[in-house]
Formats: C-alpha cells, sequence, structure tokens
C-alpha cells in the first residue's frame, strides 16, 4: 500500500484483499489499526484457503501445534479452530487464470514462515508480466526463489529474543496486538534485558556462593531448554490446508 502498489493493482482492473485465519472481529481490528485501504477478511475455518486448494491454485500450509506459545505474546483470546495457517499470495484473472503464486513452505531458513515475505513490488511486477503473456497462457507457477522483504535474524538470535521478551521465564511470542509497538521495537526491548539478565547473575556471584550460583544457574537453562524444545515442537507441527 505504502509503495502505490494497491493503486496500480486497481489501476489495471483489479482489487486486493487480506484473508487471515483470525475471526472477522480481529480482521475489521487490524485493518483499522493498520489503516489499511483494501479488505481484510477473517477466515477461521480455512474455506477460503480450502477453496483454493480444491481448485488447483494455491495450497497452504497450516500449523496444527498447540496456541499456548502464541497466546503468551497477545492479549486477546487466540481462536484458530483449524490451527492458523501460513502466508501465501495468490494473483487471478478476471478468467480464473493464475496470475501469480507463493506460498510459505516452513523452514529451518525461515524460522518456521516466521520470516521472508515476498515484496509487493516483486508480485506485482510478476502479475504483469503474465498479464502481458494474453489470455492463452497457461497458469504461472509457483513463485519458489521470490525477492523477499528482508532475511530473518539467525535462529539463535530468535530463540534469545522470546526467551527475554518473557522475562526469562518461558518464551514469549510476539504476537500482534492493536496498540503495541512494531515486532521490531519490541525485539530491541527485547535484547536490552539481557544485559539486566547477565548484571543479575554478576551480582549474584559475587554475593553469594559459586556453587550455589552455579546450581541455579544450571536449573534455569534446564527449564528454559525444555520450554524452547517444546516451542520448536509446536512451530514445527505444520500441514497442507487441503478439501476434507
Amino acid at each position: 500500500m505504502e509503495e502505490g502498489v494497491v493503486d496500480q493493482i486497481r489501476a489495471a482492473g483489479g482489487e486486493v484483499y487480506a484473508v487471515t485465519s483470525e475471526p472477522q472481529h480481529l480482521a475489521d481490528q487490524a485493518r483499522e489499526h493498520w489503516g489499511l485501504n483494501f479488505e481484510s477478511i477473517g477466515d477461521p475455518h480455512q474455506e477460503i484457503s480450502k477453496t483454493c486448494s480444491e481448485r488447483g491454485w494455491l495450497t497452504l500450509y497450516a500449523n496444527r501445534g498447540k496456541l499456548e506459545f502464541l497466546q503468551s505474546g497477545a492479549d486477546w483470546e487466540i481462536e484458530h479452530p483449524n490451527g492458523f495457517f501460513q502466508p501465501g499470495v495468490l494473483a487471478l484473472s478476471c478468467e480464473s487464470r493464475v496470475l501469480y503464486r507463493w506460498r510459505s513452505v516452513p523452514s529451518y531458513e525461515n524460522l518456521n514462515g516466521t520470516a521472508m515475505r515476498p515484496t509487493a513490488a516483486h508480485v506485482w511486477e510478476s502479475t504483469e508480466r503474465a498479464l502481458r503473456a494474453g489470455h492463452g497462457a497457461n497458469d504461472a507457477a509457483h513463485d519458489d526463489h521470490p525477492v523477499v522483504d528482508s532475511q530473518p535474524p539467525p535462529r539463535i538470535l530468535f530463540y534469545a529474543a522470546i526467551v527475554a521478551n518473557g522475562w526469562f521465564v518461558k518464551p514469549r511470542s510476539f504476537m500482534y496486538s492493536p496498540g503495541m509497538e512494531p515486532i521490531s521495537a519490541r525485539f530491541k526491548k527485547a535484547f536490552s534485558r539481557w544485559i539486566l539478565f547477565f548484571l543479575f547473575w554478576t551480582i549474584a556471584l559475587i554475593f553469594l556462593p559459586v556453587g550455589l550460583v552455579g546450581a541455579a544457574f544450571a536449573g534455569w537453562l534446564l527449564r528454559i531448554t525444555v520450554e524452547l524444545n517444546r516451542v520448536i515442537g509446536d512451530m514445527d507441527h505444520q500441514v497442507q490446508v487441503e478439501s476434507d
């Protein structure tokens, strides 16, 4: 929207819709909060994504794991009766020809789908090329190597951020909530807490027996490792959204 891509699509006779696995009231809330100039549609039962899969247009991945980690970072009740689907982009002509399609394939590289989205400019340029190919052209293949918005941080930094975001008690997600700072700002704030964390243990070493501090730190490390493994297991539980 900020790059003018939405206006270009409309000038070409098209329209843009955002589809989310959240309920409609949250889709409306996000649209208002972000000041979007296109419709945001709630699809918690994944009816739209299943229809796209049935018609051979685009089959998304969805996370069917537990929601405890995501809920830890949200101040609203997360409602995902069929899990939450991973991002995807689909562009169709009025004849239902696929002009562009991309889906996030959860992997180690993109932090299980957390990062690496195609830029709006790249999507529109690809769509324009497909339009110029004419009505008789074939459906566009999946874009497996798009120009992405940004590279994710190293996984170890991601883990460090979610641990600090939970004040070192348990990992806490960076879920969207209206009125909250952008994720980038919250990432920086979380990382700054590591200074306090190391300061705390340094002071403990100065004033308490080394053996006691070491045992306490080992206990914390074991507990946080167990919690991280649980979170990773939930993130890895991905399936493709297909018709029942």
